[in-house]
């Protein structure tokens, strides 16, 4: 389960090698010895950086692993770095999860987002942007759309297959019969040439003429059925009305943010309300201001104002405050309402201008295929009286037992192509009915992919949250931090509270900005299921954090990775593991001290 990894010119080291077990690892040395630029080496063996030593032309990495090896080479050429060989990463998607929830330097988004007080959301869901989800949503609704057609045909032929059975059953007996009465009307010996000629040609009008006649019949049925619904697509069409006001899409980017903004404002009175809640009910008002307590009631010095109230008042206070959530929540309430109905407004015109689309396009295929038809039936019609008049001509010449013949072989030879036209068709059927099940099951398995994908932005959001709530909760019980609790709201905001109301970022210690940034990257890690991509988690630069809370934190991290690899000072205690000594490589800075000296 040993990663071997060799090193030559990359980031601060010019040539190295270790070895990373299971469990932790732990690159000791001070500084400029390599610690940092042995992180960018397994990271360029990943596939997340591409850090080549300043004034190298060539670097590379080698890293062998349990399963595969990985070769990288890294070139400059103008000023430009170029990657050769294939990283353990492949997918833009496992690159991006990586990069932000395993590699966790000093300079990782998530940590310096935190430290810098900036909203979390677009860090911590960056890695859906690779996962094309409406691309994927788009692709699947095509699938549905051609399954749902197929099913429909499918279903389609099962309602016409007893039809069909029954038709295949009654031309086989219709065969029978007229093969036994042909026999019954065989010529007497010796004539049976001059028959034969005569019958032959005649048996061959007649078949070609009923053959017209049948296609005359199905070709005139066919075009009126196509004129019908032509008929009827463009009667549709006129009645396809598409909304042209341009201004839905105006109108629904002002609701949204007017929601957005009494959403924020609710936020902010609902935490303040809660505070001030916590404060009465609890009856801590000796905790934040001076309360005289006298046996006509308590007098209290207003924490906002520096005035004396009397406890009423505040409670009347607080209840006005409780009205005034209840009215912002109302007015949510209201916005949302808008921006659904704008939203269902901007859907309808979307939807009309598909189904003009549709109309548009099927009405040219129908007005082609009855152009089409109605040239086919010109000939069949053509056919018919050409065949027609050959019958009549060879009528005139055949007695009336050879005419009778002549009329039974004539029909055995449609029937026996109407029979095999039906069994062709009712074979076509029959295996199209058969797919019924597997195209239902088919299309269950692409709404199934669908509604997963419509889902998975919110879960992911949800889940952010959630395990950055239950991380925050585990790093209280570890940690004896400043600040009571953290969570992060629906907007991705960070809430911190201390002493039961919301604490400033700026008044967080170095090190308590850390911790949260490493709780907020490892809620991105559960997340998106990193673990799946990349067995390694990479720490580096936690340098305002006591040697024991860093030891807390390499333990705990630990637990979240099968190789966790992060850098520290030789002053520092590490827990059980394998230490890594820098001393061995040749490094930048090192070359540099023994020319000085």
């Amino acid at each position: 389960m040993t990663w071997e990894i060799d090193i030559e010119n990359i980031a601060g080291i010019y040539e190295g090698s270790a070895r990373l077990e299971p469990g932790l690892n732990a690159v000791k040395g001070s500084n400029w010895q390599g610690k940092s630029s042995f992180i960018e080496a397994i990271k360029t063996g990943l596939g997340t950086a591409a850090t080549l030593t300043e004034g190298r032309d060539r670097g590379s990495v080698h890293l062998e692993t349990p399963e595969e090896e990985i070769a990288v080479e890294l070139s400059r050429a103008n000023g430009v770095v170029s990657v050769e060989g294939s990283p353990y990463l492949e997918s833009e998607y496992d690159i991006a999860r990586t990069s932000l929830f395993a590699c966790l330097g000093e300079q990782n988004e998530i940590r310096r987002a935190v430290r810098e007080g900036e909203n979390l959301e677009d860090a911590l869901l960056r890695p859906l942007d690779f996962q094309n989800i409406d691309v994927q949503i788009a692709d699947l609704k095509n699938e549905r759309e051609q399954i749902d057609s197929e099913l429909a045909q499918a279903k389609e032929a099962r309602k016409r297959l007893p039809a069909l059975q029954e038709r295949v059953t009654q031309l086989e007996s219709e065969v029978e019969d007229l093969r036994d009465r042909r026999e019954d009307l065989s010529p007497p010996p010796g004539t049976e040439d001059q028959a034969d000629s005569v019958q032959g040609e005649l048996s061959q009008a007649q078949a070609d003429r009923s053959q017209a006649k049948s296609q005359l019949e199905r070709l005139t049925q066919t075009i009126a059925r196509v004129e019908s619904r032509l008929e009827d697509r463009r009667s549709e069409l006129e009645d396809v009305e598409v909304d042209e006001d341009a201004a839905v899409e105006s109108e629904l980017e002002a609701a949204c943010e007017k929601r957005q903004q009494v959403n924020r404002a609710l936020e902010v009175l609902q935490n303040v309300y809660s505070a001030n809640e916590m404060v009465l009910e609890e009856d801590h008002l000796d905790l934040i201001t001076t309360v005289d307590r006298e046996l006509t009631g308590d007098s209290v010095v207003c924490w906002t104002c520096d005035s004396e109230v009397s406890r009423t008042d505040l409670e009347n206070r607080l209840d006005a405050l409780g009205e005034k959530i209840t009215e912002k929540r109302a007015q949510l309430e209201t916005h949302r309402d808008r921006v659904e109905e704008l939203e269902a407004r901007r859907e309808e015109r979307a939807q009309a201008r598909r189904r003009k689309r549709e109309l548009e396009t099927e009405i040219e295929d129908l007005e082609e295929k009855l152009a089409d038809r109605k040239q086919s039936l010109e000939e069949a019609r053509d056919r018919f009286e050409r065949a027609d008049e050959r019958v009549e001509a060879l009528g005139e010449t055949v007695d009336e037992t050879v005419g009778e013949i002549t009329d039974v072989e004539s029909e055995i030879k449609y029937r026996e192509a109407e029979l095999k036209d039906a069994r062709t068709e009712l074979d076509e059927l029959e295996s199209r009915a058969d797919q019924i099940e597997l195209l239902e099951g088919k299309r269950e398995e692409v709404q199934r992919e669908m509604e997963d994908l419509r889902n998975r932005k919110r879960e992911i959001k949800q889940q952010a949250r959630d395990e950055f709530s239950e991380s925050i909760q585990d790093i209280s019980e570890r940690f004896e931090t400043g600040f009571e609790s953290a969570h992060l709201t629906g907007d991705f905001d960070l809430v911190v509270a201390r002493d039961g109301r919301e604490a400033s970022l700026e008044a967080l210690s170095e090190g308590e900005l850390e911790l949260i940034g490493f709780i907020a990257a490892l809620a991105g890690y559960e997340s998106f299921d990193v673990d799946e991509a990349v067995p390694i988690m990479l720490v580096d630069g936690v340098g305002s954090l006591a040697d024991e809370n860093l030891q807390t934190l390499v333990e705990y991290l630990d637990d979240r990775t099968e190789y966790l690899v992060f850098t520290t000072y030789p002053e520092h205690t590490t827990s059980e593991g394998r230490t890594i000594d820098p001393t061995t490589w040749s490094v930048a800075s090192r070359e540099a001290i023994d020319v000085d000296q």
